[in-house]
């Protein structure tokens, strides 16, 4: 896995539209929470999500064009449905950095620890060869995490696309 987050790094605050965003820039070390997580059904919703993101220091990443006016400076309305175009965007706004750092957890945005040998070996999901891997744990939700196959296939989607936007 790569290297612990460094440095202040922005924190985010997503709206219900954006919950593969959110995984992923959990998985890029990033702070975020979502919209998700509050009660659904709630009509002043967007106005505690202004409230959030002032209260926390939070930048608001919404796909509601009206909810990212209302937030001013601290908004950013996400324009494409594609992930990787999403992700795009942040990054030519100069407020991530597409690297996985796999030091959040994905599902509850928990800081992860190192696995203990008992954890990898009591999760059924775990590589049958877990030689070679380094392991990490969410304290919270229990899940086991590491660089395997499907980290592979990130990247090579991030690399994918740092290609075709290059000028050429």
């Amino acid at each position: 896995m790569s290297g612990r987050s460094e440095g202040k790094r922005p924190r985010f605050l997503a709206d219900r539209m954006l919950g593969v965003l959110t995984r992923h820039l959990r998985l890029m070390g990033y702070d975020t929470l979502s919209a998700n997580a509050l009660t659904p059904g709630n009509p002043r919703e967007d106005t505690v999500l202004l409230a959030i993101a002032e209260t926390d220091g939070r930048i608001l990443l919404t796909r509601d064009a009206e909810l990212a006016r209302r937030a001013g400076g601290r908004g950013v309305y996400i324009r494409s449905a594609d992930v990787m175009e999403q992700e795009r965007q942040l990054v030519d706004r100069g407020l991530i950095r597409q690297e996985f750092t796999f030091d959040r957890c994905s599902v509850c945005n928990t800081p992860l620890r190192p696995a203990q040998k008992k954890e990898v070996l009591g999760a059924a999901y775990a590589p049958r060869k877990p030689e070679g891997l380094s392991f990490f744990w969410c304290p919270i939700c229990r899940r086991l995490y590491w660089e395997g196959s499907h980290t592979a296939r990130m990247r090579r989607e991030v690399g994918k696309k740092e290609e075709s936007s290059r000028p050429g």
